[in-house]
């Protein structure tokens, strides 16, 4: 384990990464040994930061769940991430995209909780029972760290390389459709770049809540009612530049999109 101290010096770093849009070297090869918890606190430090100057928690991601990801990423672990209030858009907004660093796009199912989960025993037919609705949902990426070379340490200590997330399309009971059947058709400028199906994540997207969950109480947390958990990408990431419109075809989920200035 890193000493508080050092753990304090890479969130001061990151910090510094993101409000300059630039990135830094990779953690894993400056601090010998650093570790998965190590990068939740790292995280953590970053997450109690933002909550002391008034932001507010609208939910988690939850990263490399599916094998596209794994492939595209060379990690084979989940990983969570914090989405703040301010970084929630809704379909159609024009987002700045200079605000981010290596600019990625991701196609994923949003989870809206009617209620508490707290693990370390939830399934996928507690994520199913709590959850109010289901909705498209697009998440930015954006990497503070160096992409080549990247560790689930360094992915996690960057707050899984959340951006933020635009959310739209038709929000649906999660009884009324089979959620593994969920498809998708990603465009950037009218032209498809990736499509997918949502039981690419870990067989059912709800398993990829009831992980979280179940990660969660080992850390001491827990997912609250009403917020937004990001299930995991059924797609690879689509890079994306100033001036591109991103659109996601969900069938009969309805449809997300943004455009990026």
């Amino acid at each position: 384990m890193l000493t508080p101290e050092v753990l304090t010096g890479i969130a001061d770093e990151l910090a510094r990464a993101e409000s300059a849009r630039t990135t830094v070297p990779l953690l894993t090869a400056r601090h010998d040994g650093m570790t998965v918890d190590d990068a939740y606190a790292v995280q953590r430090v970053w997450r109690d930061r933002g909550l002391a100057v008034g932001r507010r928690i609208a939910g988690r991601k939850i990263g490399l769940t599916s094998r596209a990801m794994q492939q595209a990423t060379g990690i084979t672990e989940p990983d969570y991430g914090v989405i703040f209030d301010d970084v929630v858009f809704e379909s159609g907004t024009a987002i700045e995209h200079g605000r981010f660093s290596n600019v990625r796009i991701e196609v994923e199912l949003a989870f809206v909780l009617a209620r508490p989960l707290a693990g370390p025993h939830t399934t996928v037919f507690d994520v199913l029972d709590a959850t109010a609705y289901v909705a498209p949902a697009l998440e930015i990426l954006s990497s503070r760290i160096e992409l080549p070379g990247r560790t689930i340490v360094d992915t996690i200590s960057d707050n899984a390389a959340l951006g933020g997330i635009v959310h739209g399309g038709t929000p649906t009971a999660p009884s009324a459709i089979d959620l593994r059947w969920v498809g998708a058709l990603l465009h950037r400028n009218e032209v498809i770049e990736e499509s997918g199906v949502a039981g690419a994540v870990l067989g059912h997207p709800a398993n990829g809540v009831a992980w979280l969950a179940n990660k969660l109480a080992a850390h001491g947390d827990r997912l609250e009612a009403g917020e937004i958990i990001l299930s995991g990408s059924f797609t690879r990431p689509m890079r994306v530049e100033r001036g591109d419109t991103v659109h996601a075809d969900f069938g009969a989920l309805g449809a997300v999109s943004c455009r990026f200035v």
